[in-house]
């Protein structure tokens, strides 16, 4: 089995999947990347996403930095109708990164200017009918957080699995119920900011086993946020209740593990059976829930799987793991088949709720072709592309005008940009920007 991208054309591929029971498709017209969509009519110009790329280069307070504005700026310049900015801390204690981003009263004026440069550039790039729809991801890093550059999990559940991660045991303090509405508060008072920086959504992270990724399994856990799914469902549903009640203008999105892919005592979207071995996904609590928070006021999804520090083939299948990484278990082009089944059953039950689907880097050159297939099929509505949009920012523009990507400019799958991010440092693509963070890389390599 060929497991590294080797591939020249689309039949390569296909062989591929024939070879391997993969069922992957790929459109020959991709005019349908190029079609307008309204979101509670509010226009997105096509159907190309950026996904949310966390670059770990905030100031000192955690307002945007330098790079930042550089990386927002070639986004913006690069075509993508929706862009989805990084994860942004909520408190300081919820940072995954001492340089992550965070949204506060001290902050605000910077993701201010960002967001209006963004804005500038792309329409000064494209014209005023150009406006890309901004989504601002606010997060709580939950057991992964670490805001002075040392682990300090804030967890909302045991789990024997998921402990040994960040490597705690039994005895570890657990939030309460009473922390828990406490920082319930801060998602909904930082909403508030963001809608009033003129952020065109808010997404409430729950992927990835942050913290409220954790909360939706934890079946464990005591009292009203564990236990039944009803309880391990409230806090999120709750969280966009209230955003939507006190700021009904402001566009509701999640980012959604549709399922953990990992047997767990507190997993999510896992069908429960007797081999201990195998995983087999269950969407069924994922379905229920995305139907609830539709009802509530939810009006975007965008689908993901695993957890980065875990599985993260599952998320992000590569052709070279990081240091001291596992070699991919699977033929990534059947993680690429995964994460696109898994918004496909999604959309397909709510057809309605607009859906960004992951899982295309890996693909190379050919991701255009896949994105307009699903989109045709009914997979999704947006195609989200991450770690291509570090490597090649002006991927949508070269779709959208010149059909076809560049494969010396595409994403390797390398995995250095998850090297930098594991470092803790500035995290960019260090092959294709490699003016900028291969010496980054090259510094934390050797130390």
């Amino acid at each position: 089995m060929k497991k590294k991208f080797y591939y020249h054309n689309i039949e390569e591929i296909q062989k591929d999947c024939r070879a391997n029971n993969i069922d992957l498709k790929f459109a020959n017209n991709i005019d349908i990347l190029n079609q307008s969509l309204k979101i509670c009519n509010r226009k997105v110009p096509n159907r190309l996403a950026i996904q949310p790329m966390e670059g770990y280069d905030s100031d000192d307070k955690g307002a945007p930095g330098e790079l930042t504005f550089r990386r927002y700026k070639r986004f913006a310049m690069g075509g993508a109708g929706l862009l989805w900015f990084e994860a942004t801390a909520i408190l300081q204690e919820a940072r995954s990164n001492p340089h992550q981003l965070i949204l506060n009263e001290s902050t605000k004026l910077g993701f201010s200017e960002l967001l209006k440069l963004t804005k500038e550039a792309a329409m000064g790039e494209y014209g005023s009918s150009h406006e890309p729809f901004c989504v601002l991801q606010l997060t709580h890093s939950g057991r992964f957080s670490k805001p002075h550059g040392q682990r300090k999990p804030l967890i909302a559940v045991h789990d024997s699995v998921f402990d040994k991660v960040v490597n705690i045991d039994k005895d570890y303090p657990v939030l309460s119920d009473d922390e828990l509405e406490y920082i319930q508060e801060h998602f909904i008072k930082v909403a508030k900011l963001a809608y009033e920086v003129g952020f065109d959504a808010v997404d409430i992270k729950s992927c990835h086993r942050y913290l409220i990724s954790e909360l939706l399994g934890a079946r464990t856990r005591k009292g009203k946020y564990g236990g039944s799914y009803e309880n391990r469902t409230k806090f999120l549903k709750e969280t966009i209740e209230i955003i939507k009640k006190e700021i009904p203008n402001l566009i509701i999105a999640v980012r959604l593990n549709a399922s953990d892919v990992v047997r767990a005592e507190n997993d999510w979207g896992i069908k429960k059976i007797d081999s201990e071995s195998k995983i087999e996904i269950d969407l069924d609590e994922s379905k229920k829930l995305v139907k609830e928070l539709k009802k509530s006021g939810l009006s975007l999804l965008n689908i993901t799987a695993g957890t980065p520090y875990l599985n993260p083939h599952v998320n992000r299948p590569y052709d070279q793991p990081v240091n001291g990484g596992y070699d991919e278990p699977e033929h990534p082009l059947k993680g690429v088949e995964r994460l696109f089944k898994l918004s496909g059953e999604i959309q397909n039950e709510i057809p309605d709720l607009p859906i960004v689907g992951s899982g295309y880097s890996w693909l190379r050159q050919f991701g255009a072709a896949a994105a307009a297939a699903n989109i045709e099929n009914g997979q999704h509505v947006f195609a989200g592309f991450g770690r291509q949009a570090f490597a090649y920012p002006t991927f949508a523009i070269d779709i959208l005008e010149k059909g076809q990507l560049n494969p010396k400019k595409c994403c390797i799958t390398c995995s250095k940009c998850s090297q930098l991010m594991i470092y803790g440092v500035n995290t960019g693509c260090v092959v294709r920007d490699s003016e900028i963070y291969a010496p980054i890389f090259r510094k934390y390599q050797n130390n």
